[in-house]
């Protein structure tokens, strides 16, 4: 299956598997996400299973806090995962969800995050963050930092070692991830042990070759990605006003960071900016682990979790936890 752009420039073949399942989804998954279209997205929400059921009998505890949220903000909520036998003193990951900062909640990525906590006896903590265009930047990126002070003062009472806390998440969620990241060397944050970007949405400019081979097709197209970063950042998209933390393609500093796991599909949008970042990482010192899963289109692995790329993408995240953690 393979797809021409008007730019001159062919779009990568899908994977035969994966092409397969994205013609299956049909018009169940349209391409493009337009702004009329966020509330229904919204009401029908992105997790088919209800949590306590994704769960089912697995020895799994799941908690419900809410902590402040940050100066002036409301109040925010956080989902606490631990196994029922859990031993303290181990690994703790902080989820941030995906959604394009306009849909999802903390439960979405939840079927990968569950088997973290099975796995690795790992602690996962996932944030509740407002959502644009109600709440626009800097409203997301301050909760999940919000968030991460909280859970990283937390440690003990928790269950896991402060030494040993890992960020991560998927599309939006890893452009949180890699935000708060920089925020956190930034203004003497919390201490991270790695960064975990799964296909992240770093930049708001929409201006690389891939940006414009996924237009019309796939999953989160050229136009999805317009509708995100415009809902998120209004009038300052495309000008200098955007905050490296909203949009880290733009950080120009990226040294001094913790080591990065940074993995994308060769067919979608953010492939050549997720690239970008680990190749800057590499150029300024730092270490960066980067993975192009041949053939795949945006969140692929979430679709069509049993193909065999699938597979081979979240056993590479979980290869890399594992050494970073120590498991």
């Amino acid at each position: 299956m393979e797809v021409t752009v008007s730019n001159t420039h062919p779009a990568p073949p899908f994977d035969v598997e994966l092409g397969a399942v994205l013609a299956a989804l049909g018009e169940m998954l349209p391409p493009t996400l337009t702004p009329e279209m966020i509330g229904p997205m919204r009401q029908g929400g992105l997790l088919a299973t209800p949590i306590d059921e994704l769960i089912g009998d697995r020895p799994i505890r799941h908690e419900v806090r809410t902590v402040p949220g940050p100066d002036g903000a409301p109040d925010i909520t956080l989902s606490i995962f631990t196994r029922t036998d859990h031993v303290p003193g181990g690994p703790g990951i902080f989820h941030t969800h995906g959604g394009g900062m306009i849909i999802g909640d903390r439960f979405t990525g939840a079927d990968e995050y569950v088997t973290w906590v099975m796995d690795l006896d790992a602690v996962v903590v996932s944030v509740e963050y407002r959502l644009a265009p109600e709440h626009p930047d800097p409203a997301p990126v301050d909760d999940c930092y919000a968030g991460l002070v909280w859970t990283a003062a937390h440690a003990q009472e928790l269950g896991f070692d402060p030494a040993r806390l890992v960020i991560g998440g998927g599309s939006a969620g890893g452009g949180l991830a890699a935000g708060v990241t920089l925020k956190a060397r930034d203004i003497g944050g919390p201490a991270l042990a790695g960064q975990l970007l799964i296909y992240p949405m770093l930049d708001d400019r929409n201006e690389t070759v891939s940006s414009y081979q996924v237009d019309g097709f796939g999953v989160w197209d050229r136009g999805s990605n317009d509708t995100g970063w415009d809902a998120l950042l209004g009038d300052r998209r495309k000008t200098d006003a955007v905050s490296i933390y909203a949009a880290p393609a733009r950080a120009s500093d990226l040294t001094n960071l913790p080591p990065a796991f940074i993995d994308v599909a060769s067919a979608e949008v953010f492939r050549d900016e997720d690239v970008a970042y680990a190749v800057k990482i590499w150029e300024q010192g730092g270490v960066a682990e980067l993975h192009v899963w041949p053939g795949g289109f945006h969140g692929f692995d979430a679709m069509a979790p049993q193909s065999a790329l699938s597979i081979g993408a979240r056993s590479a995240r979980m290869a890399w936890l594992r050494r970073i953690l120590g498991v």
